[in-house]
């Protein structure tokens, strides 16, 4: 990977083993649209199969992480979930600052490690709007229950202390030290032993962490995604269409 790239709204920088992803829309609150979602999977793909040891993942500015889906340009949010769509056994640390609202809240849920300033404000209002993805369930498996269904069930906002009281956060920055505070645990692990760290969290997230039924539709979809998209699709439609025998590379 590049000391530096840009993705569409998707910036992806590098200090040292640490790879820096930032959701680049300020102007939207950091919206993730069709996009960011597929820019970030596409990102978190290249980081894995890399030499980077650890991801940071932020958002640009000082008032959202991310507000959630863009409504006017609606993603398949699966794409930039951890343990969903974005698919690595590499350590990932989300730094929220200001707004963290909806598929945010299940990113900095799903994600290994949390950072959020004094000043986060993290929300799920689905139950106010009237429609739900059923993916937040993921929530309830990573902090204690009654916790998480007062995020889903009541759609109160909790502030970044809160949020460290309920377990969704490691730890409270003061407002504009979030990516501080989170690149001082990336470099840390990353002058750990890699295949530790890869280890343990695969044996969390296959083995002790349940996986919500939203999850699993999700998984399934990136799998048969896979296949649809493949080489050896249309080679073999090519073949069927020519009548001969498909030269499959599985790819």
């Amino acid at each position: 990977m590049r000391g530096e790239d840009s993705m569409s709204e998707v910036e992806i920088r590098h200090e040292g083993k640490v790879t820096i992803f930032t959701i680049n829309r300020p102007d939207r609150l950091n919206a993730i649209n069709k996009a960011v979602a597929e820019d970030l999977q596409r990102g978190f793909a290249e980081f894995d199969a890399s030499d980077q040891r650890v991801a940071v993942l932020t958002g640009a500015g000082d008032r959202a992480f991310t507000s959630g889906a863009d409504v006017n340009d609606l993603p398949e949010l699966w794409r930039c979930v951890p343990t969903v769509g974005i698919v690595t056994q590499k350590p990932i640390i989300c730094a929220v600052d200001g707004w963290c609202v909806g598929g945010g809240l299940v990113m900095a849920a799903t994600a290994d490690l949390c950072v959020a300033t004094e000043r986060a404000r993290f929300s799920y209002p689905e139950g106010k709007l009237g429609l739900t993805g059923g993916i937040i369930a993921a929530l309830a498996a990573r902090i204690p229950h009654k916790m998480a269904m007062e995020l889903m069930l009541l759609g109160r906002v909790a502030s970044g202390q809160r949020a460290y009281e309920m377990g969704l956060v490691n730890e409270v920055a003061p407002d504009g030290k979030h990516l501080e505070v989170a690149m001082g645990m990336a470099e840390e692990m990353a002058g750990m032993a890699p295949m530790v760290l890869e280890t343990l969290k695969s044996m969390v997230n296959d083995h002790m962490l349940p996986k919500s039924p939203a999850e699993q539709m999700a998984l399934t979809q990136a799998t048969l995604g896979a296949v649809r998209d493949s080489a050896d699709l249309q080679e073999g439609l090519a073949a069927y269409r020519e009548k001969r025998k498909p030269n499959f590379t599985g790819r």
